[in-house]
């Protein structure tokens, strides 16, 4: 299945999209890429991905639709499942990443065995341990902070 956005304009006029106003600023208008075989998952990451305020979230199920989609598009994240059904070394696509361009994008890694990945490559980006919490991921992956004085509290006990 070819790679399609998913969600291409939060900020359409249809009311299908958050509201500007609600879209926290630092994480307005970045492309981030999610390579994950588990479709609920995916689905979480992208709405917690648009919520904190991804302009564009792209989905790929396996190795070759990631690859694909990294020949025609430049994301500022990738969140990437370790294990997917095509190949146990999601994070090969990593590697590739990484040479892109001058500033290539910010990783996450997602997986249910940390311990499996080899140092040298956890070293490329954030290793979230499954389950995660998908905002939070969202949140850092965007540079999104708490704002108010709850919000930084509940930070700080995390």
């Amino acid at each position: 299945m070819p790679v399609a956005p998913t969600s291409a304009d939060p900020f359409r006029s249809d009311g299908d999209g958050p509201d500007p106003a609600s879209v926290p600023r630092r994480g307005r208008g970045k492309r981030v890429l999610v390579v994950e075989d588990d479709p609920l998952l995916a689905m979480d990451l992208e709405q917690a991905l648009l919520a904190a305020g991804a302009g564009q979230v792209r989905i790929c199920t396996g190795m070759a639709d990631a690859v694909a989609a990294l020949q025609d598009w430049a994301p500022h994240a990738v969140v990437l499942d370790v294990r997917l059904a095509d190949r146990n070394d999601g994070w090969a696509i990593a590697e590739v990443v990484g040479m892109l361009g001058a500033r290539p994008p910010l990783i996450a890694f997602s997986t249910g065995s940390p311990e499996d990945i080899p140092a040298h490559i956890q070293d490329l980006g954030t290793v979230y341990a499954k389950p995660y919490d998908t905002a939070r991921l969202a949140a850092d992956m965007l540079g999104v902070r708490p704002s108010g004085l709850v919000g930084r509290l509940r930070e700080a006990l995390r």
